[in-house]
């Protein structure tokens, strides 16, 4: 069952060169990275200090700076943990921070913000889910060990600790090891980690995707195992995590370990749905496997969008999804799925909503789900200025996503084919920038707004007024700027001829 997943793990990782690094080389790597990138963690750790506390950078801060991900340009928050409860850091930080949040108090953590870098402070603790339920039982410790006991992988189950006079790597579970083998392990057995918060199931699946690491096949097979322990997370936990992961280096690694556990059967079932069908433009190639190549292709033309869009890459995820509910088998062996963008749209909209994303990512991506063939529909390249302008008007603000969703939606091995589709494709866009020149294509409005022609029709606001303006924008569409003047002679022609059954 797990034979893809594990391939696809093997080849991924067979490029990726392990790196060598002992503990000693690690403190001084993770310290060095911190002092460049926060210099006031110092400050921080005497403070702490003076008032008999312990504080330590932790978990995935730890292995991003030996990483040397802090030196990205990316903006990152630290994640320090300490021996204080929350009113004790609360109090140590006022005054000192730019801006503190106690939205996380009850559940050990103190946020704040200290020279443009956001900060959060734990308390030590351990956590557990009870079986039913979606909130976790917190419980503050007294040590850092039980506190690292109950992280989710051994490469973010290791500390510095900064109050020693020389900053001291804590690593129990054999985090750098681990590190260094790119692997993803759990300090306690998966089972029990997972058990604790079934979140960490997805999570090990996201840290695959944005490392490059493989999973350990105890992780493997807890999460086929428990992959029903995922319901009791809320959609919005869910809904963060799917995005890390969609928005990672390598979305196909954690795509495919979900698939291949079914979990996300429980999150996502749309996807593993697309393995039984086969694409009719793609002979012999499950939609499935087309999908995640579409993504990839998708992320490759980025650039046109200035970089990593989740909207776009959502979009190309889902595509498809409505080939399931559409496929016909003919009489001679041929499989079509006519209007699969219409009920993939509606599908789209229906499990982003489920997963609670914002309105404008669902309407976006149901949008360019919706209009993903538009471009075949108008032949081989025989576009009329008529179809230019549509083609423009329905795509709207998302025609640079529709741009790149479509050049990635071709996936054929036939070269030719593939060189006519990227052909075809260049002409439309050249197309629409010899009328962008010639028109206002990006705002087609017709030539007469609802005052002039209330104005002119001599009427007031109606549903006449509606009607008149929407036959005012097809003259526009189908023949372009038309001048007030000519708009005002169609719109009294028009309105003799229709006033009698509006």
């Amino acid at each position: 069952m797990l034979t893809l997943y594990l391939l696809y793990q093997s080849l991924a990782l067979a490029f990726m060169k392990p790196m060598r690094i002992t503990r000693a080389a690690a403190a001084s790597l993770a310290s060095e990275s911190l002092r460049n990138y926060a210099p006031f963690a110092t400050e921080l750790a005497e403070r702490f200090a003076k008032s008999n506390y312990q504080i330590a950078l932790v978990g995935g801060s730890v292995r991003d700076a030996i990483l040397g991900r802090f030196n990205s340009g990316a903006q990152m928050d630290l994640d320090f943990t300490t021996n204080a409860k929350p009113e004790e850091t609360k109090k140590l930080l006022t005054k000192w921070a730019d801006s503190i949040w106690e939205t996380g108090a009850r559940f050990g953590t103190i946020a704040a913000n200290k020279n443009g870098i956001n900060i959060e402070i734990t308390t030590y603790r351990s956590e557990i889910y009870e079986p039913n339920s979606r909130n976790p039982q917190v419980n503050f410790g007294d040590n850092i060990a039980t506190d690292l006991k109950r992280r989710d992988f051994t490469i973010n189950a290791m500390a510095l600790e900064l109050t020693t006079d020389t900053p001291e790597f804590i690593d129990l579970y054999e985090g750098l090891t681990d590190l260094e083998n790119q692997l993803i392990r759990t300090p306690a057995s998966a089972t029990e980690s997972f058990d604790d918060d079934p979140l960490r199931m997805l999570r090990a699946a996201r840290f695959a995707s944005q490392l490059g690491f493989s999973v350990t096949p105890e992780i493997v097979k807890a999460i086929t195992d428990m992959s029903d322990r995922i319901t009791i997370i809320s959609a919005e936990r869910i809904r963060d995590e799917l995005t890390k992961l969609i928005m990672s280096a390598k979305p196909r690694l954690g795509l495919t370990l979900i698939v291949e556990t079914k979990l996300a059967e429980k999150i996502l079932p749309e996807i593993p749905k697309l393995k039984l069908e086969i694409d009719e433009h793609h002979h012999h190639k499950d939609v499935y496997e087309h999908t995640l190549t579409v993504l990839e292709q998708a992320i490759a033309l980025e650039h046109r969008l200035s970089g990593p869009n989740l909207i776009l890459r959502l979009a190309a995820l889902m595509h498809d999804v409505g080939k399931p509910k559409t496929r016909v088998l003919s009489g001679d062996g041929r499989v079509s799925f006519h209007h699969h963008e219409v009920v993939g749209a509606r599908i789209t909209k229906e499990r982003l909503m489920k997963l609670r994303f914002d309105s404008d990512v669902i309407e976006k991506v149901s949008k360019l789900v919706y209009l993903h063939l538009r471009f075949h529909g108008y032949g081989d390249g025989e576009w009329t200025d008529s179809a230019v302008r549509r083609y423009v008007r329905d795509a709207g603000d998302l025609l640079d996503h529709l741009h790149v969703l479509t050049r990635a939606d071709c996936t054929t091995r036939n070269v030719k084919k593939a060189a006519n589709l990227a052909k075809t494709y260049d002409q439309l866009e050249n197309r629409i920038e010899q009328l962008r020149a010639q028109e206002e294509l990006d705002q087609i409005r017709p030539d007469l707004d609802g005052n002039q022609i209330m104005q002119i029709l001599k009427i007031k606001p109606s549903k006449s007024v509606g009607l008149a303006y929407e036959y005012l924008l097809e003259l526009r569409l189908e023949n372009g700027p038309l001048g007030q003047e000519r708009a005002t002679e169609e719109l009294l022609k028009w309105w003799s001829s229709n006033q009698p059954k509006i």
